[in-house]
């Protein structure tokens, strides 16, 4: 059955026919970060897939992370298309490479999930927070409750982390 909810006043909709992806949204609905673990080569992976995209195996397992890891890479947003995140920009896209499976299967390999910087409770992240924050920051996944049985896994500066004395930001205007 199809997932329904709402970000931001906006529809989310899961179609019943993407089941990796309902699979990985049901355990954020749960608030629990849940990735597929290749039951033959023993590596997680992400996005969600058919396939396993480093030995093609079908066969995966779905194995709780622990949701923290470093930025990996951003972009900031200055002009929002969408009219609902104006009121939020410049807000912060982000590549979060999770601790686990850090290089492996190969150096600069790794799990890295998408998600916006937001305060730990799930709202966009303001200016201020938005310019401190650069590569080598410690994040922590944050879930956003979209509807019944659907959150949205964000991220949020892990205050229990050591953080960079000074992380890397693109250069400024």
């Amino acid at each position: 059955m199809a997932m329904e909810g709402e970000y931001l006043g906006m529809p989310v909709h899961l179609d019943d026919l993407d089941q990796e992806n309902m699979e990985f949204f049901k355990h954020c609905g749960a608030h629990q970060l849940h990735l597929q673990q290749c039951d033959d080569c023993g590596l997680k992976r992400y996005p969600p897939t058919t396939a396993c995209p480093f030995c093609s195996s079908p066969n995966a397992t779905w194995q709780p992370v622990d949701g923290r890891g470093t930025l990996y890479s951003y972009g900031e947003v200055h002009h929002a298309i969408q009219p609902v995140f104006r009121e939020f920009a410049p807000y912060l896209l982000l590549l979060v490479e999770l601790d686990e499976q850090r290089d492996n299967p190969n150096e600069f390999d790794g799990l890295r999930l998408q998600g916006n910087l937001v305060t730990p409770e799930g709202v966009l992240a303001p200016q201020d927070l938005v310019k401190r924050v650069g590569i080598g920051t410690r994040l922590k996944v944050v879930y956003v409750d979209m509807g019944e049985g659907l959150a949205l896994p964000q991220w949020a500066v892990d205050d229990e982390a050591e953080q960079p004395a000074n992380p890397w930001r693109y250069p400024q205007e």
